[in-house]
């Protein structure tokens, strides 16, 4: 049994760090862990509050709080390293190299802008290396205490969607960032537009949304960790949320984690009975809910824009299809027409479309496959993207032996990393935020429970 439980545990040892760098932690005071862990912390509140920064409290300084968490990305990574925690491993050295050639090749082969490539190399030199920090500093409870307050913060976040969705673009709520007074909302159906919530666009809340339910369907198969009155508000704010967001991925990001789910109820017959109970208050919130004419509205306009879009883009296998495998082949066999070194690393993202033309937009690619080998060319990009595959596929099986073991967590988690690690847009630093997060926290579940190590090394 110990053995067994110090495989769940070095799951973050290996592979994702080599054992030749890897120092003695016995240096490492309590002082300066719970320091890396507040910076953590501070991490995640500027990845949800960052578009309220840039829309509400300082609209001013929209350009430059875009990338207000990278100074803390640097701290971290520093204090990490001094404290021996920042272990170097073939991903960080392989998108490290990546990083600092495609510097090279933007400004000699490509758009010659070196704030343009310092910009895109951003993502592999500072962020990225993040994920590995976050995995060897949180530990499981710590996971489960950030998980605690995404679901209470997913309830105010809620009413702030719901104000949103009812107000007029021009409303100080629905300000764009920068204080847009066209507003922020996207495109959605019946002359409603998409919220944004607390996030620059909507795919903040898309991605917040889909880690909420994770941990809310956790809590509902662990409710010793949560307070119930607060898990079926948050359930309630989920609800709400799903048609009013207008959002096809947000619906399909919550089916993809009740699919989840199913599958560790299949493992683990054990929590079907919690699931159940948790099935039966959801279908009470729907039934109350029905009956309600905003919900209702909001219901008419999401079924509107599902079946629209459904329809221009032929159908939900057509989306699906284009959305997650489409765009990753078309990018593939583009790249035998792209210049070797690509068009220079940055140039993909909206930040360097404005440095380079003065407008925002997709210079080389909407996919984030396709911006990856347009900016970096056919050979850097696709080991690239290797290696992001790689980091998903290790996670993945590490998560599903945790399942077979009865941590639940990581698996719950590994949905989102999937989607976000392997193709994610990176390129835009909420999508890029919103990765680390989840793949670092998902490896700090790996390591599992103290209680259930404690037990096991008493057997």
């Amino acid at each position: 049994m110990i053995s067994d439980n110090n495989n769940i545990a070095n799951t973050i040892e290996t592979p994702f760090a080599y054992k030749s760098n890897a120092k003695s932690y016995k240096t490492q005071s309590n002082s300066d862990i719970d320091l890396l862990k507040k910076g953590i912390w501070l991490y995640f509140f500027l990845w949800v509050f960052e578009g309220a920064l840039r829309k509400w409290v300082l609209p001013g300084l929209s350009s430059p709080l875009l990338i207000i968490r990278d100074p803390l990305a640097i701290w971290l990574l520093i204090m990490a390293g001094k404290q021996n925690l920042f272990v170097l491993n073939h991903y960080i050295i392989g998108m490290g190299i990546i990083g600092f050639v495609g510097i090279l090749t933007a400004i000699f082969f490509g758009h010659k802008s070196l704030s343009v490539a310092l910009f895109g190399a951003r993502i592999l030199l500072i962020h990225f290396p993040l994920i590995f920090v976050i995995g060897r500093v949180f530990t499981y409870e710590d996971v489960i205490k950030m998980g605690k307050m995404i679901v209470y913060i997913s309830i105010p976040m809620a009413m702030l969607v719901a104000m949103q969705f009812y107000s007029p673009q021009s409303a100080w709520v629905n300000r764009g960032v920068g204080g847009d007074i066209e507003g922020g909302g996207f495109s959605g159906a019946m002359g409603f537009f998409r919220p944004p919530a607390t996030f620059s666009f909507i795919t903040g809340t898309v991605a917040y949304y889909t880690l909420a339910a994770s941990f809310i369907i956790f809590f509902y198969l662990n409710r010793s960790n949560t307070k119930q009155i607060i898990l079926y508000a948050a359930t309630f704010a989920l609800i709400v949320v799903i048609p009013l967001s207008i959002s096809r991925s947000l619906f399909f990001g919550v089916a993809i984690v009740l699919i989840s789910m199913a599958m560790a109820i299949g493992r683990k017959t054990e929590y079907l009975g919690k699931m159940v109970f948790g099935a039966v208050i959801i279908s009470l919130l729907v039934i109350f809910l029905s009956g309600k004419s905003f919900f209702q509205t909001g219901t008419e306009a999401f079924t509107s824009r599902f079946e629209t879009a459904n329809e221009q883009e032929g159908g939900v296998e057509g989306v699906l299809i284009d959305r997650f495998l489409g765009g990753m082949f078309a990018a593939l066999s583009n790249s035998s027409v792209l210049p070797f070194f690509g068009y220079g690393l940055g140039m993909g993202t909206n930040a360097g479309s404005k440095l380079l033309t003065g407008s925002s937009g997709f210079l080389i690619a909407e996919g984030e496959w396709g911006r990856v080998i347009g900016e970096l060319g056919p050979l850097m990009g696709i080991v690239m993207i290797f290696l992001r595959l790689q980091l998903g596929f290790i996670v993945a099986i590490a998560s599903y032996k945790n399942l077979a073991r009865g941590n639940l967590l990581p698996w719950l988690l590994l949905s989102m990393v999937l989607i976000n690690v392997p193709q994610g847009q990176w390129a835009q630093p909420s999508s890029l935020g919103f990765s680390v997060l989840v793949c670092g926290l998902a490896i700090a579940a790996l390591k599992g429970p103290k209680e259930k190590k404690l037990k096991n090394r008493s057997q």
